[in-house]
């Protein structure tokens, strides 16, 4: 990326923002460089000036700007995992988020799918908090349960994006708390019953 002051990063922030609601909308395929230019009112100069590498590079601010938003709608649930209270949060505001898009869809699995983007350092980074999460809960074999929690949260995304329906996501999120009830260590299914039992 160029070197840019100050008014000029909030210009390429502006750019790369519009551009990612476009193509949520629209698909990368059908998201021209004219329909950015066009909805962010720049020029084809000052289009190339912060992407001189022309729309590649655009998608690939595009992911890394979606994957901030993906992982601060969950937050700060998802920074905070560590009993069941705090995952059924964790689940509503992933519903919340995704519940309000126009176009139901996870931009960053939509990318992989539709451009070719290599989302593996994001989706590993989203993946780690899980699995923090579930390390916390003190579940036995932690790293598979993590795994089959995440790998429910993505099925449920992807199912979410076909339908355009909400339901497949709630469902899996429903699913990924199951599982993760299941895996629970009897000492910290102990624990969590007697947070939640009303005092006396």
């Amino acid at each position: 990326m160029p070197a840019t002051t100050t008014k000029g990063a909030a210009t390429r922030a502006r750019i790369v923002e519009t551009a990612a609601d476009l193509v949520l909308q629209r698909g990368v395929g059908r998201t021209s460089l004219d329909d950015i230019r066009a909805g962010t009112g720049t020029s084809k100069s000052q289009l190339f000036h912060y992407f001189p590498a022309g729309k590649a590079e655009l998608v690939e601010a595009i992911a890394a700007f979606q994957a901030e938003r993906v992982l601060d709608a969950q937050r700060p649930h998802l920074d905070e995992l560590d009993n069941f209270e705090s995952w059924e949060r964790w689940r509503d505001a992933v519903l919340a988020h995704y519940g309000a898009q126009r176009h139901l869809a996870c931009p960053i699995s939509a990318l992989t799918l539709e451009a070719g983007v290599d989302a593996s350092a994001h989706m590993e980074r989203w993946q780690g908090y899980i699995e923090a999460g579930v390390a916390r809960m003190g579940v036995d074999d932690d790293g598979r349960t993590a795994l089959a929690v995440f790998a429910a949260l993505q099925g449920g995304l992807l199912l979410m994006r076909a339908q355009q329906s909400l339901e497949p996501l709630r469902a899996a999120l429903d699913g990924a708390l199951i599982i993760l009830r299941s895996a629970s260590t009897p000492a910290c299914v102990d624990v969590l019953t007697e947070r939640a039992r009303p005092s006396r």
